[in-house]
């Protein structure tokens, strides 16, 4: 008779990510397939469209989902294979740059999300939802502190825009259905990264596509804001670190139902970006110390962007990259971006002191963070690779 005993290895947790081809989305993803298979045995992934990139780690697994069919429909889709999920990451956005119709796609995406993986899941541990600097309603009102986790909701005109208040109460009340899982709110400022859908929200290509059109064409490249915003300070969100605290708060018992905020730890000056950003394009751009410190950009990128794709497609026979990723959508938000519709003087600040203190430690360079960005879609022959500029 043997002596050996068989010892059971324990399955590893199971992660359920919407919004695979947004840029959080493909972050955590890519954050989840870096971690060994007892720790995470199955990862199970979703987007309305299907993903223009794929995973080869096995684990992966693709259903396509809109959120925006009844619960019951969804349920029905992700019940067999999200049955042993025990964390579900939700980073699903509809985009527009008109915010107060934001709410009205956006709350009822989340609320069916609920739904669904509250009846379909019942492993279900952890629930994550993401939102941002939005929350503290920074776009209507001055603050005298950075945003804190525990700043009272905003309330005043406009507030009605803010439907992320309106997800974590639909968040508060599911939960109370069963009272078997708990949550987690990320809440990262700008976001810097690399997803391999091209969409509204992603500030890295139109960037690359403003400096690089300037280039091919012999223009010096315009600072597209006014003064003030070129001494503006703001703090950002590099995708890959969001994921790391996101699955760190998730995976953490004395994490559970709080909110954090996300930050790289550090803050950009624009004025240093744009420098920054002209190096590494290899581009000469102006000084504005003399600029008049008046409230109309020096440039609308919106309006600069029109019948530019020719020009991009012609940079792109030439070095190489995508033609179908110049989108003027992208440029409306990086005029938002560089130059915000609002009369706001103090800078946007988020703290990241309570991820510190509940011991998530993590640290990025934010201006390595674009190159890293830019590299990545070198590296997938979005963008055209870098040698070329010099």
């Amino acid at each position: 008779m043997s002596n050996k005993t068989s010892t059971v290895v324990p399955a590893g947790k199971v992660a359920f990510v919407t919004g695979a081809n947004g840029i959080s989305g493909h972050a955590i993803i890519e954050h989840l397939i870096r971690t060994p298979e007892s720790e995470w045995s199955k990862i199970i992934v979703t987007s309305r469209r299907p993903l223009p990139s794929s995973w080869v780690d096995h684990r992966v697994q693709f259903v396509a989902i809109d959120f925006l069919q009844p619960a019951e429909t969804i349920v029905n889709a992700i019940k067999t294979i999200c049955k042993d999920v025990t964390h579900a990451y939700f980073t699903s956005y509809v985009h527009s740059m008109d915010f107060s119709i934001l709410a009205e796609k956006n709350c009822p995406l989340f609320r069916n999300f609920l739904d669904a993986v509250d009846s379909a899941c019942p492993k279900l541990e952890r629930v994550c939802l993401q939102t941002g600097g939005k929350h503290y309603g920074m776009m209507f009102r001055e603050l005298s502190t950075p945003f804190h986790e525990d700043t009272p909701r905003y309330e005043g005109p406009g507030s009605e825009s803010i439907f992320y208040y309106e997800q974590e109460d639909d968040m508060m009340r599911v939960q109370k259905r069963r009272n078997t899982w708990h949550y987690n709110v990320i809440r990262p400022m700008g976001i810097i990264g690399y997803t391999p859908q091209f969409n509204g929200m992603n500030e890295v290509i139109p960037i690359a596509q403003y400096f690089l059109i300037c280039k091919e064409l012999g223009e010096t490249p315009k600072w597209p804001g006014n003064l003030r915003n070129y001494h503006r300070v703001e703090d950002q969100s590099y995708a890959p670190s969001i994921a790391d605290l996101t699955v760190w708060a998730t995976t953490q018992e004395h994490c559970k139902d709080e909110a954090f905020n996300h930050t790289n730890g550090d803050v950009i000056l624009f004025k240093f970006l744009w420098a920054h950003l002209a190096k590494y394009f290899n581009v000469e751009v102006p000084s504005y110390s003399d600029m008049p410190d008046k409230d109309q950009p020096e440039l609308d990128l919106v309006e600069w962007s029109r019948g530019k794709e020719k020009v991009w497609d012609a940079i792109v026979a030439k070095y190489g990259g995508r033609a179908d990723c110049f989108q003027t959508e992208g440029f409306a938000m990086l005029n938002w971006g560089f130059n915000p519709s609002i009369n706001i003087r103090s800078p946007f600040m988020s703290t990241v002191a309570k991820a510190r203190k509940f011991g998530w430690n993590r640290i990025d360079d934010s201006y390595e963070a674009y190159d890293r960005s830019f590299q990545s879609y070198e590296n997938t022959g979005i963008l055209p690779c870098s040698r070329h500029y010099q």
